[in-house]
């Protein structure tokens, strides 16, 4: 009887499942004959679970592993490949990021926990605010569900917030809504998925079929607008005591940063670093042979400039629960070397040199769309100068880091900013100083009030008079600095700094070599101490695995010298000229009195110039055609001579 009945419910269980079949069978776009091992009913069923990431339905949202069906790696080679059949899917290079790992996230995780023990009546409300941009998808689908915030209680147990920031949390966010809103403030559309390509472009009865929804071209997905709700952090911080002062303070302001900045409102946004373009003609699902395919294509590399995390959460893979290969964070990681090495110019000249100082210009320049570093306010650069003798003996040293790695002769409290360095024991930091209500150094975010130095190297563009600003500020000694975002005619905006080191050589005149060289923490030691002062489950777990962690400092940019006993420089001529290379074809240079300048294209030919006196400077206007020039400058029967990048 029981047996009867269970075959019973099995035949009914099984008309349904042909109905489905039939259903499906009849409709026409998503069922064209596909190509490959599957039809469109397995298909449907497959791709539940796919390449190793948990698919979960909610009533708002669904996790990458549902996405992961069709634009994930197409085993056929078809789908997601570039025109030499590499595989550019957008799941498998997302998965090692930071973003598809930042509820899994060990540093994240402490400094959460850190804030909440340190204000433990707002931990709630903490601990929700991060998850905002942490694990959108679960807090938002709680919120949409008039369900109480969700908070770190909830963590652990959530498919939906491991999955970090993943497809839907930018991809359906309100077009209307993205970059007017900010903290994590986020706003989604559940009518569309929005994409950078029409639906004329795309069979949209696909997306609708097999997720239900419905894909359409979003202008925020290409200007980069839905990246600054969580690229904007704006907290309202609290005195010692835990009363809030009733004011407001920047954590991180990159979007503010970009919109201050040359590349604002053009093609240069935040797709076109973190999200390169390729020009190949891609087939954006796998198994459906009759799509055409799409151009341009956005690879979804989402690399920042840092490694250390990246490199700490590969270590941990398993422990850490991540949907994610050692090869692929290798990919990852390579990325973000390559990233961090085209953020900034460099340049080192000798502008003089007399019997007991070598004076020397180390001239920097941000070349990406918000200060360097950015983000989250513990990151940091620094420059180190290495100036050694010909007996290889170590004449100066200022910038390097102790077996700590903390940056020598660092400052009790912080290391000011610098125009000039004579001394070994100081060294030029590039970073984001908080100070607390009585002014004190602080870590801890909530109780950050005010920047006490902020001499992060600005964009391209940056203003102190643009709408922005109040956001974006510069703090501390880099304000009076004359170099510090001014040209030689100093005019405003050409993000750039330069450091004046004079090196006393202590009656050496002997050929010296000198090294300069620009590194990055994302994680300096220093910043940790106060976190680590407290003890708890997720601050004890990444102190493990930060103590364990080789955290020498990621490099960012490098030039050397070889400095001559006459106190000439080879090569170059002895003529220092900033910036070198220069992208608006303005530069600087030093000459005691009246003399004459000329300038030669690579060809030989002279070209004109216009020259004028700035200050204790000369300046110099190249021609507008980018190229390499020699600048030739006659002073006191010599002529010194300069070779200068002029870039696009």
């Amino acid at each position: 009887m029981l047996r009867r009945t269970w075959g019973s419910r099995s035949l009914r269980v099984l008309a349904g499942l042909c109905a489905v079949v039939f259903v499906l069978v009849g409709w026409s776009s998503a069922t064209t004959p596909v190509r490959g091992p599957h039809s469109a009913v397995e298909l449907f069923f497959l791709r539940d679970q796919i390449q190793g990431l948990p698919v979960q339905f909610g009533t708002y949202f669904v996790t990458a592993g549902r996405c992961a069906g069709c634009h994930g790696y197409d085993s056929l080679g078809m789908a997601s490949v570039d025109s030499n059949g590499v595989s550019v899917n957008v799941v498998d290079d997302w998965r090692s990021t930071m973003m598809a790992n930042s509820a899994r996230d060990p540093f994240f995780l402490a400094k959460m926990e850190h804030e909440g023990l340190v204000n433990p009546a707002l931990q709630s409300q903490l601990e929700h605010n991060c998850l905002k941009c942490h694990a959108p998808l679960a807090v938002f689908e709680q919120q949409l569900l008039g369900n109480p915030p969700f908070t770190a209680a909830h963590l652990d147990t959530s498919v939906m917030a491991m999955d970090g920031v993943s497809c839907l949390a930018c991809h359906m966010q309100n077009p209307d809504a993205a970059g007017h809103y900010f903290s994590g403030d986020l706003h989604f559309d559940s009518a569309r998925v929005w994409g950078p390509y029409t639906q004329e472009q795309i069979n949209e009865a696909i997306m609708e079929f097999f997720v239900g929804f419905t894909p359409d071209q979003g202008a925020h997905i290409l200007d980069g607008r839905v990246c600054a709700g969580c690229h904007t952090a704006i907290n309202q911080p609290v005195d010692l005591d835990g009363n809030p002062t009733g004011t407001s303070f920047f954590e991180q302001t990159v979007w503010q940063e970009y919109v201050n900045s040359v590349y604002y409102g053009t093609e240069e946004n935040c797709r076109s670093c973190h999200l390169p373009r390729i020009e190949d003609s891609i087939t954006l699902a796998s198994e459906y042979a009759f799509l055409e395919g799409q151009s341009p294509f956005g690879k979804h590399h989402l690399t920042g400039g840092g490694t250390f995390m990246l490199k700490m959460m590969k270590a941990h893979i398993g422990p850490l629960g991540i949907p994610a290969t050692p090869v692929q964070f290798d990919s990852t990681i390579a990325r973000s070397e390559r990233h961090l090495r085209s953020s900034v110019e460099m340049s080192l000249q000798m502008a003089d040199r007399t019997d007991d100082t070598l004076f020397l210009d180390v001239a920097l320049t941000n070349i990406i769309g918000h200060k360097f570093p950015s983000g989250f306010p513990n990151r940091r650069a620094f420059v180190q100068v290495v100036v050694v003798t010909a007996t290889h003996d170590t004449l100066f040293h200022s910038g390097g880091w102790d077996q700590d790695y903390e940056v020598l002769g660092h400052d009790t409290v912080f290391e000011p900013h610098y125009d000039v360095i004579d001394r070994n024991d100081r060294a030029q930091i590039y970073e984001m100083v908080m100070g607390d209500v009585n002014g004190d150094v602080t870590t801890t975010l909530l109780r950050a009030v005010t920047p006490l130095k902020d001499n992060r190297l600005v964009p391209i563009g940056f203003s102190t008079a643009h709408p922005s600003y109040d956001t974006t500020v510069i703090a501390g000694d880099a304000l009076t600095d004359p170099d510090f975002n001014h040209d030689a005619l100093g005019l405003e905006g050409n993000g750039g700094d330069i450091i004046h080191y004079h090196i006393p050589t202590n009656g050496y005149d002997g050929p010296l070599q000198v090294k300069a060289r620009v590194w990055f923490q994302q994680v300096p030691p220093r910043w940790n101490r106060e976190m680590f002062s407290h003890s708890g489950t997720r601050i004890d777990a990444f102190r493990t695995m930060y103590d364990a962690a080789d955290n020498t400092p990621d490099l960012v940019a490098a030039d050397s010298m070889v400095v001559l006993g006459n106190g000439m420089p080879e090569p170059g001529g002895g003529l220092a000229v900033f910036p070198n290379p220069t992208r608006d074809g303005l530069v600087r240079f030093t000459l005691a009195g009246a003399g004459t300048v000329r300038a030669y294209d690579a060809g030989g030919r002279q070209v004109p110039v216009t020259t004028g006196r700035h200050g204790d400077a000369w300046w110099c206007r190249l021609p507008e055609e980018p190229g390499t020039y020699h600048l030739v400058v006659g002073e006191g029967g010599r002529e010194r001579v300069a070779r200068v990048l002029r870039l696009r």
